[in-house]
């Protein structure tokens, strides 16, 4: 199975400021990794280094590779645009725009030329059933997309990120403004999502790293310590620096 990302010495930097220190990983497809580590460890630097948000941050730059299918993201010619489309992201604070459901998701749409109405229909309609939204709102899908709960929010804004066809979600902590019901959800739809997607989440809780993903890498001080089948991180890791910080002793 050839990987989605082969990732290789990759470092970042803020100007002068190393926040990334040689990561080497390979991530498979059709699975979920989780990465965990303290606050300031370089978590979300990574994965938004997978999709070049981080192009939009003043002096960021980055050296080593990430090849996304064999094709090196950083190289000159690649089309940042379709990149990220096809490289998803949901944030951690839910962001629909102040706009109806149904607009929400049919903007990104017309964006990439989605261009009749009927097609736009059936794609709204697909992707808050994916997004495992669609019997809460298709009764509603003129109301404005602010006035749904928090954890539904964030549903929707996977459905709008799923709606215009990516093949790698990226989740940067998706579930920490939320309650645990709406939590249990967005677990659920990752789950589910796994089938037909590569899936990376960055979170801060070890039970949700363990229950969500297949694949785990522990990153402290902008290095990646250890990566592994989850199963093992969390049973029988090989750094004590990965242990401790399993089992609370720091973080």
């Amino acid at each position: 199975m050839d990987p989605t990302f082969k990732i290789h010495g990759l470092s970042a930097f803020y100007g002068a400021k190393e926040v990334l220190k040689g990561i080497n990983i390979n991530i498979l497809p059709n699975s979920v990794t989780a990465i965990i580590g303290p606050s300031g460890c370089g978590k979300s630097t990574f994965i938004r280094s997978l999709n070049r948000i981080n192009d939009l941050i003043l002096n960021f730059h980055t050296a080593g590779k990430v090849f996304y299918h064999n094709q090196d993201i950083y190289a000159k010619d690649v089309d940042v645009f379709d990149l990220r489309r096809r490289i998803g992201m949901v944030f951690q604070k839910p962001n629909p725009f102040p706009k109806s459901i149904y607009d929400n998701i049919a903007y990104g749409l017309r964006i990439h030329d989605f261009t009749t109405r009927e097609m736009i229909d059936e794609i709204v309609q697909k992707s808050l059933k994916k997004a495992a939204l669609w019997d809460e709102v298709k009764d509603s899908l003129k109301q404005n997309a602010l006035t749904l709960s928090g954890g539904q929010q964030q549903r929707l804004c996977i459905a709008r990120t799923l709606a215009i066809e990516p093949e790698v979600i990226l989740f940067d902590e998706p579930c920490s403004a939320l309650d645990p019901i709406s939590t249990a959800k967005i677990e659920e739809l990752i789950h589910q999502l796994k089938q037909n997607y590569t899936i990376i989440i960055v979170t801060h809780n070890m039970q949700q790293a363990a229950r969500v993903s297949d694949y785990a890498g522990f990153f402290l001080l902008g290095e990646l310590i250890e990566f592994d089948k989850t199963e093992v991180i969390f049973k029988a890791p090989k750094d004590k620096r990965t242990e401790d910080y399993i089992t609370g002793r720091f973080g």
